[in-house]
C-alpha cells in the first residue's frame, strides 16, 4: 500500500503560480512513477503530467506543456507539480498517482491515489 497526501492548492488569478506537493509513504520502494491527473465539474479525470522515478523523465499532456512543470525528491519521496501561467480553465481537482510497475506509457497504470486538491484560476 501507499499513501498520497497532496497540498498546496488554492485560489490564483489568472496568469499567477501554484506548487503543488505530493508525498508519498508506505511501499514507496517500489515506485516506478508518479503522475498528476485533474478533473474538472462535469468532466471527466485528464491525465496532467507525470514523471518517472528512475531517469527523471516527464511527459505532459499538450494544455499545459511550456507552463506546468513536474519535479521529484526522491529522498522525501515528494513530486512537485510548478504550475505557471495559469489559465481559468485550469480549474479543477488536481490528484496525484503513484504508479509501482512499469507501463508502456506514462500516463497508465496508476494504482494508488491521493485525495485532491483544489486548484480554483479566476479570470
Amino acid at each position: 500500500q501507499v499513501q498520497l497526501v497532496e497540498s498546496g492548492g488554492g485560489l490564483v488569478q489568472a496568469g499567477g503560480s501554484l506548487r503543488l506537493s505530493c508525498a508519498a509513504s508506505g511501499r514507496t520502494f517500489s515506485t516506478n512513477a508518479m503522475g498528476w491527473f485533474r478533473q474538472a465539474p462535469g468532466k471527466e479525470r485528464e491525465f496532467v503530467g507525470a514523471i518517472s522515478w528512475r531517469s527523471g523523465s516527464t511527459v505532459y499532456t499538450d494544455s499545459v506543456k511550456g507552463r506546468f512543470t513536474i519535479s521529484r525528491d526522491n529522498a522525501k519521496n515528494t513530486v512537485y507539480l510548478q504550475m505557471n501561467s495559469l489559465k481559468p480553465e485550469d480549474t479543477a481537482v488536481y490528484y496525484c498517482a503513484h504508479r509501482p510497475y512499469y507501463d508502456i506509457t506514462l500516463s497508465a497504470g496508476y494504482a494508488y491515489w491521493g485525495q485532491g486538491t483544489q486548484v480554483t484560476v479566476s479570470s
